[in-house]
């Protein structure tokens, strides 16, 4: 739409300013003695050639067409450099997340593990003081 409304500016800018104004005053003595004053204005175009317009016309719609292209294409790849990093923060994020559960499955066995030996050597000193006692 900005391209249409651009181009239409530029085309009435240009035809405005190619405007030729002349201005002619006549004064005619009437036969009773009277003087009448008569003023022409001429408005006048210089010959436009309308290929040119039209050329003009779709260079300056190229030109557009380009920058927009150039727009999009720049926004493209500011979206793609985006969407790699958060797709590699979500890897990222996903790999830590494995690690820190594994690594706290690992600490639960180790806990299970050393309560299981603790209870073990417990249980040993216990039947060793049962003995004693016995003795």
């Amino acid at each position: 739409m900005k391209k249409h409304i651009l181009a239409a500016l530029a085309i009435s800018v240009f035809a405005v300013a190619c405007t030729k104004s002349t201005t002619k005053t006549e004064q005619v003595e009437n036969p009773d003695g009277s003087v009448t004053t008569t003023t022409t204005v001429t408005e006048t175009s210089p010959d436009v050639d309308s290929a040119k317009i039209n050329q003009a016309k779709e260079d300056v719609n190229k030109k557009l067409d380009q920058a927009g292209d150039k727009i999009d294409n720049a926004a493209q790849k500011a979206k793609d450099k985006i969407d790699a990093t958060a797709d590699k923060t979500k890897q990222d994020l996903s790999k830590v997340g494995n690690e820190i559960k594994s690594g706290a499955q690992e600490a639960g066995k180790d806990a299970k593990e050393a309560a299981r030996k603790g209870a073990e050597k417990v249980e040993d000193a216990a039947k060793k003081l049962k003995e004693d006692l016995s003795k």
